[in-house]
C-alpha cells in the first residue's frame, strides 16, 4: 500500500480502540462500488453509500446505480433512499449517516463508506462546515438574477470573487453557484474562506483507500461507461424526468445535456459528446478535492483486490 504521489503524505496510524470506518474513494467509474463490496464482504460488514447521485430512485442509469447482484453481494445503505421530490441536503446525509453508523457499529467493528462525492463523505469523516445565516432576500435577488441572466452570469462572479472555490465546483450546478454567491454578498467574504475551520471529532477512526489511474485511462473508461449508459437506456430514463427538470436532484451531468437535447439546444450527439466531457470535468474536480487529502492511501485500479485487503489488514493489524 502506498500514500498518494504528493510528496510528504504519511500513513494513518489509528488502532482499533475505537470502531473503523474505511472509505473508499476516487474519480467516477473507476471501480470504486466493486471494491467496497470485496472489502465489506472480507470483513463481514455493510456499506454506506456517499454518493450523493445515487441517493434518488428516479435516476438509475445515469448515475450508475450497483445492479441488483452487487446489491446482494453487500447490505447497502443510501441507495435510491429518496425521491427527486424531497428536500436532502449534505447536512441531512451527514446526520442520517452518523445515525446509521451508530447502529452499524453495534453489530460490526468495521464498516464501508463508498462514493466519489467528496464533500458527503467529508461531511461523515470530519464534519461540516460552519456557515452564517444569510438574509433570504439574497437568494432571492441571485435567482431572479439566473432567470434574466442565465448561468454565465453566475460564472463569472463567482470567478471573480472566489477564485478558489470556483476551480472546484460544479460550474453547471446553478443551485451551487447560487449558494457560493450568496454567502459572499451576505458576508462580504469568499464562500472558500469558511471551509475547513476545524475538524469535528467522530466516536470512530477512520482509513481512507483511494483508486487511481493514469488521466487518459480514466477518460476513456469514462467516455465507454456513457455510451454504455446510452445503450442501457439512458436517454428515455431522461425522458421521462424531463417535466421535472429543475428539481435540485436534476442538476447534474447526464441529465442535464439531454434535458439541452430534447428542447433543441443540441443534437442527440452533441448530447452524449457533452456528458463525456462535463463527466471528464467532474473526474478532474474528483482528483484536485482527494489530492489534497493526505491521509488517502492509493492504489492502482489494476491492483487486484485481494492484495489491497491484505494491505489493509496488515496496516490494521486485523
Amino acid at each position: 500500500m502506498r500514500n498518494s504521489p504528493a510528496s510528504g503524505r504519511r500513513s494513518i496510524l489509528t488502532n482499533l480502540e475505537k470502531p473503523l470506518l474505511i472509505c473508499v474513494v476516487g474519480a467516477t467509474g473507476i471501480g470504486k462500488t466493486a471494491l467496497a463490496i470485496e472489502i465489506a464482504k472480507a470483513f463481514a460488514t455493510e456499506i454506506i453509500s456517499a454518493d450523493s447521485r445515487q441517493f434518488f430512485k428516479e435516476m438509475t442509469i445515469g448515475t450508475a446505480v450497483p445492479s441488483s447482484e452487487e446489491l446482494a453481494a453487500a447490505p447497502h445503505h443510501f441507495i435510491q433512499h429518496k425521491s427527486i421530490f424531497d428536500s436532502y441536503s449534505v447536512g441531512d446525509f451527514e446526520r442520517e449517516a452518523l445515525l446509521k453508523l451508530d447502529v452499524l457499529f453495534e453489530k460490526h467493528q468495521i464498516v464501508v463508506l463508498v462514493g466519489g462525492s467528496g464533500l458527503y463523505v467529508d461531511a461523515v469523516v470530519s464534519g461540516l462546515d460552519s456557515f452564517p445565516e444569510i438574509p433570504s432576500e439574497i437568494r432571492a435577488q441571485l435567482n431572479s438574477e439566473f432567470s434574466a441572466k442565465g448561468i454565465a452570469f453566475l460564472r463569472q462572479e463567482l470567478s471573480r470573487v472566489d477564485p478558489e472555490y470556483f476551480k472546484k465546483v460544479d460550474a453547471q450546478n446553478s443551485h451551487r453557484l447560487i449558494r457560493a454567491l450568496e454567502i459572499y454578498r451576505g458576508t462580504g467574504k469568499p464562500y472558500s474562506s469558511f471551509l475547513k475551520k476545524k475538524k469535528t471529532s467522530r466516536n470512530f477512526d477512520t482509513l481512507y483507500v483511494g483508486l487511481t489511474a493514469d488521466r487518459k485511462i480514466i477518460y476513456d473508461r469514462i467516455n465507454r461507461r456513457v455510451d454504455n449508459m446510452v445503450a442501457s437506456g439512458l436517454i428515455e430514463e431522461a425522458k421521462n424526468l424531463l417535466a421535472n427538470k429543475k428539481s435540485n436532484a436534476l442538476q447534474t451531468v447526464g441529465y442535464r445535456e439531454l434535458f439541452q437535447f430534447f428542447e433543441g439546444e443540441f443534437s442527440q450527439e452533441k448530447a452524449i459528446e457533452e456528458i463525456k466531457k462535463n463527466t471528464r470535468r467532474f473526474a478532474k474536480r474528483q482528483h484536485t478535492w482527494f489530492g489534497k487529502n493526505d491521509t488517502i492511501n492509493w492504489f492502482n485500479f489494476e491492483t487486484p483486490i485481494k492484495d489491497i485487503i491484505a494491505c489493509i489488514k496488515a496496516k490494521k493489524a486485523l
